[in-house]
């Protein structure tokens, strides 16, 4: 498969990380988005895709995890008791825009509008939270950035 006519949706993601370093808690405090959709066709449901894009990314960053025993090989994260989600709550102010670049590759002129949280999101909160932790030593932790993982780190840091 080699499309001749691609097209390529990009954006600019920005937050502000505050990280416990006691407990390891991390807060989203803002969260910016601008994003190169194509054609707007309806503005709305773009915004909301580019919201559930975020979501799913911030999640990914920090909090969703496939775990399994490593005796057994048993899967230990398989209900929504032991896997963990977003929740609005756990959100920030999402201050989303974006950008109109026509797309010569189809009569609409669009390009993608959700998939660019998930890609930009868990880079821009990974980014956040080590820069926060760069002064006390910490330069990477995996995927997602757990209050566990990110104590761990600053203690080894240490």
């Amino acid at each position: 498969y080699d499309p001749t006519d691609c097209n390529y949706p990009s954006a600019v993601h920005v937050c502000v990380v505050l990280v416990d370093a006691e407990t390891g808690h991390v807060t989203l405090r803002d969260y910016w988005a601008v994003d190169d959709v194509g054609t707007l066709v309806n503005p709305m449901v773009v915004k909301g895709q580019i919201h559930g894009g975020l979501v799913q990314g911030i999640g990914q960053a920090l909090m969703e995890d496939c775990t399994y025993d490593p005796d057994s090989g048993q899967y230990i994260s398989g209900t929504f008791m032991d896997y963990a989600i977003p929740r609005a709550a756990d959100m920030p102010y999402f201050g989303v825009d974006t950008v109109v670049t026509y797309a010569p590759s189809n009569p609409l002129g669009i390009k993608g509008a959700g998939e660019s949280g998930t890609i930009g999101a868990p880079a821009c909160v990974s980014n956040g939270v080590i820069d926060a932790l760069w002064h006390l030593g910490v330069r990477q932790i995996t995927q997602p950035m757990t209050p566990k993982k990110i104590w761990r780190a600053i203690l080894e840091a240490q």
